[in-house]
């Protein structure tokens, strides 16, 4: 059985190219709900992050790979630093055996978690992107429903970790609502 995450992956990142280039030019410095992030921050975490998933795919650990993709990666041209690194990304998506594991920062875990701490990496960022640049908030139903279950069973860890911040406590049934608020977004 494919893992949903490996399936929704591509699309959620067209999605969020989509959303690198309606950024107008004046907005790179924009604040995000990532409070310590730009929009040109934001961009920069998830280019970093995508160039990282061919190498993590193939088995590579991290220190094979190093800080080669520490720092600034996005130089002066954000939107084609995110089109290379969504190509890359992509490329090693498809048809990726989500079947072994690989040596993260937080420990051993298996790709197919990776996968779905990519796609919500992408659903939430999405989302951080279009608010901090004034851009239509709505999210794929699919890929907020399979990050919602990842999420649900989770967070705890991930604010243990320092991934996240605390929840925001929301009486939305909206899923995405939902989503966003419990990795610490007010929406």
């Amino acid at each position: 059985m494919t893992n949903p995450s490996l399936c929704l992956i591509p699309d959620a990142i067209n999605r969020f190219g989509a959303r690198v280039h309606a950024v107008e030019g004046h907005q790179w410095g924009d604040s995000t709900p990532c409070t310590e992030w730009t929009v040109r921050d934001l961009v920069n975490h998830l280019v970093g992050e995508h160039l990282w998933v061919p190498h993590l795919l193939a088995g590579e650990s991290l220190e094979e790979v190093g800080d080669r993709y520490d720092g600034d990666m996005v130089g002066a041209d954000p939107v084609r630093a995110w089109d290379d690194a969504a190509k890359r990304s992509l490329a090693a998506w498809e048809g990726a055996d989500l079947s072994g594991t690989a040596r993260f920062s937080f420990g051993v875990a298996p790709l197919a978690v990776y996968a779905d701490q990519i796609l919500v990496d992408l659903t939430v960022h999405e989302w951080d992107l279009a608010r901090g640049c004034g851009q239509p908030e709505g999210l794929d139903p699919a890929a907020v429903d399979h990050s919602l279950a990842y999420a649900r069973a989770n967070a705890g860890r991930m604010a243990d970790l320092g991934i996240i911040g605390a929840a925001v406590r929301t009486a939305s049934t909206d899923p995405a609502v939902q989503l966003l608020s419990l990795l610490g977004r007010a929406v």
